[in-house]
């Protein structure tokens, strides 16, 4: 079964190639699609009188199988193709197919009667036609005239030079559908005799015509220099009005030499050639580029602020820092695109600012994810020696946003990777310096191109795998996760309305109560954004279409959900609230952690057990926080007497440090005071305060260092039900960047020394 492209006038022969110019749309798409995907089609010739709209019966009967060798995509949004046939087919069905008429053949294989005879025949047919293309001229070089006569098959002989003829469409159709190659090779020979005999009367007439006078001759040469001329002219049409799109595009004047240079180099070159498309490709991407096209940026400080805020809760940092941009770029007028870089966990809204800050200051959008990116090439674009060639990410969405003023984001710029070809890292440097940026050069255009106007925002979820020479380039500002509150707020007055309208039932009378949304966030999602908040919800707007759709359980009572409804949707909660009891225990100590998805409480277990001085470490811990442990266990050694302890303790003693939720990878400096801490508190049998939580890397005097992450490590304190934090001294700057609704009921103490916590922490 193959797709059947129908022709008029053409009749398609095996072991032939002939050009077609395809201008139907609909046509040109699935033949495209057949020649990317290297399938072969079915050409047949329609009859002489088929209608516009055609049919099984319009048909010739007999085609031919046929291969696309090439494509070339014309300006007028036509295709010219070229097709070789292989072997004749018998049409034995055709049907249409989402638009495509499809055909069922079989082969048809030549009949050769007697091999002599046909051996005869084609010599014949062959010297006629050797002597029909002296005498007409015909277009065929001398090496086709060498393949024909030394070809043993009869019929490809036949079909090559039945090709080559002036028969007409019908002639040319039952040469084509004849089986018998005698018959075949007889039907062109006659032909072909006859056209000698045409020739012949021709020679005599020219004779006469040479013999006319002097004044005579000179005017038909005029004409035909005049009659070449207009087909010269004609061929060099389209070049022409490439040049003139060249002069009127509004681009630099080095651009404009560069296009223009290649236009002539284009104009010396076969139009069927590869290197001719290369080149028409070239100049293509020059005339898309928006070279000096601008957006207007909009400068209103307050509706930009109106936008930031109706797309976004909180982000006070980030909204600030935009507002601050828009007002230099009032005050000025222009100013060099800022590099910001938008660093925070999964789902905090850190793309989706990208486009509300598109939106605020009325630029196009374009997102690139350079998730995976590993080549060089796929930021500055391939040079044009290399096959398939074309510009990079840059360029692309520089020519996908249509203006040279687009707010570009650049998502995961942290997931990047380096092999052999190349660090993208270090060819973002170029784009990100707003120093270097204005003359950023592309591989493929291979010529400046300004990108200073581009306000390019990059994100990533942390920032310590971002090179440090690209780090230092960007402005960082940290989105950290939301609280409790923040979330519950998002969902209401973002989130619902949303999902439901998404699912239909705006309008209809549903309602999420706070309790039901509270009950979302603690018990079905552990996150610092709010993404799997909204797949929850979506989750419940889909269960209640499903009610409504199947008439089952309806009621005004059923469209208020509530903290049971959700139960009744989500089913078993997924995660418990991670609050302690607050009971004193010995050896048990709260500490705190940051995840990639938040803060978390971080329990740590201590037990002493008689032994030979063995240190045991458990639930998965890294390197860095097994040497914490060494660090918090050489410090009780070295205050053994100021605990009451006997300094040879420690051979006696095997000291089993444990980290619930053994099978999560865990490590950080941050646990250093939390497991010295635990390991005083199991010695000397003193208990824990049950409300105590604490966070600070511990060295072997006894000093606490600052750690990181502190909003997130006090929200979980908040939300795990403590009342106390250990905090480090140097992270007493940090207080400041973070809410007060946090900090409110929880009591922070600043420490310098493990002496000040044992003193807190411990009864």
């Amino acid at each position: 079964m193959y797709p059947l492209l129908v022709l008029k006038d053409i009749v398609v022969f095996p072991h032939t190639i002939i050009p077609l110019l395809i201008e139907n749309e609909k046509t040109a798409v699935w033949v495209r699609t057949t020649f990317d995907a290297k399938e072969e089609i079915l050409v047949s010739c329609r009859k002489s009188l088929a209608g516009k709209e055609v049919a099984g019966d319009d048909i010739h009967l007999v085609g031919v199988r046929a291969h696309i060798l090439q494509l070339i995509q014309l300006p007028d949004g036509s295709i010219k193709v070229f097709i070789e046939g292989k072997s004749r087919q018998l049409i034995a069905r055709t049907f249409q197919h989402e638009g495509i008429l499809l055909a069922e053949s079989e082969e048809i294989a030549d009949v050769i009667l007697e091999d002599r005879r046909t051996e005869a025949l084609k010599r014949l047919v062959v010297d006629a036609f050797q002597e029909y293309c002296e005498s007409y001229n015909v277009d065929i070089h001398s090496d086709m005239i060498e393949k024909i006569k030394s070809q043993e098959d009869p019929g490809f002989v036949a079909d090559i030079i039945a090709s080559y003829t002036d028969l007409k469409t019908d002639k040319k159709q039952e040469v084509l559908e004849e089986r018998n190659v005698d018959s075949r090779l007889s039907r062109i020979y006659d032909y072909i005799q006859g056209e000698l005999d045409i020739a012949k009367i021709q020679l005599h007439f020219k004779e006469q015509i040479k013999q006319r006078s002097e004044s005579t001759r000179k005017h038909t040469q005029y004409d035909q220099a005049q009659a070449q001329k207009v087909a010269m002219e004609s061929m060099d049409d389209e070049l022409a009005v490439l040049e003139r799109q060249i002069r009127s595009k509004n681009m630099p004047q080095h651009a404009r030499d560069k296009c223009l240079s290649e236009t002539k180099r284009l104009r010396m070159m076969p139009p069927m050639s590869a290197e001719a498309t290369v080149i028409r490709n070239y100049v293509d991407w020059y005339l898309a580029l928006p070279w000096n096209d601008v957006t207007e940026d909009k400068k209103d400080i307050v509706h930009a602020q109106q936008i930031l805020d109706e797309d976004h809760f909180g982000l006070d940092k980030v909204k600030e820092r935009i507002l601050e941009y828009l007002a230099v770029q009032q005050l000025v007028g222009a100013v060099k695109g800022p590099i910001l870089c938008l660093v925070g966990p999964p789902g905090v809204g850190k793309t989706s600012l990208g486009r509300s800050i598109a939106r605020a200051t009325g630029r196009k959008f374009v997102r690139v994810s350079l998730g995976g990116v590993r080549d060089e090439a796929e930021i500055k674009g391939h040079r044009r020696t290399y096959i398939g060639a074309m510009p990079g990410k840059i360029i692309q969405g520089i020519r996908q946003a249509g203006t040279s003023n687009p707010v570009f984001l650049l998502d995961e710029i942290d997931k990047m990777s380096v092999d052999f070809r190349g660090d993208p890292s270090a060819a973002l440097l170029e784009v990100l310096d707003p120093e270097q940026n204005n003359t950023f050069s592309d591989h493929y255009m291979d010529i400046e191109y300004d990108v200073s106007k581009v306000m390019f925002i990059t994100t990533a979820n942390t920032s310590y795998s971002i090179p440090a020479p690209l780090l230092d380039r960007m402005e960082v500002i940290r989105i950290e996760g939301y609280t409790s509150h923040e979330k519950h707020l998002i969902a209401r007055d973002f989130l619902v309305p949303k999902q439901l309208g998404l699912h239909g039932l705006e309008g209809k009378g549903v309602s999420f109560m706070a309790r039901a949304i509270d009950t979302i966030i603690h018990e079905y999602t552990r996150e610092a954004g709010v993404r799997s908040l909204e797949k929850e919800i979506s989750s419940i707007c889909r269960k209640i279409v499903k009610e409504i759709v199947s008439q089952k359980k309806a009621g005004r009572s059923r469209n208020r959900i509530t903290a049971n409804r959700v139960y009744e949707y989500l089913g078993v909660p997924r995660y418990r609230k991670s609050v302690r009891d607050g009971n004193d225990c010995v050896g048990l100590v709260n500490g705190l952690a940051w995840t990639e998805v938040g803060g978390t409480l971080l329990t740590v277990e201590t037990t002493i057990m008689p032994g030979k001085g063995k240190l045991l470490l458990t639930g998965k811990l890294g390197e860095v926080m097994q040497e914490s442990a060494q660090a918090g266990m050489s410090y009780v050694r070295t205050r053994a007497e100021a605990f009451g302890l006997d300094v040879d303790f420690y051979d006696k003693l095997d000291i089993h440090i444990h980290i619930p939720e053994g099978a999560v990878p865990k490590d950080g400096p941050s646990a250093g005071i939390t497991m010295a801490t635990s390991i005083v508190s199991a010695l000397t049998k003193r208990t824990v305060r049950g409300k105590v939580a604490m966070t600070g890397e511990l060295t072997l005097g006894g000093r606490i260092l600052p750690v990181g992450g502190l909003k997130e490590k006090l929200l979980a304190a908040k939300e795990a039900g403590m009342k106390k934090v250990l905090i480090p001294l140097e992270n007493e700057k940090d207080l400041k960047d973070t809410p007060k609704e946090i900090l409110k009921g929880l009591e922070v103490h600043m420490v310098e020394h493990m002496d000040e916590i044992i003193a807190y922490a411990l009864n």
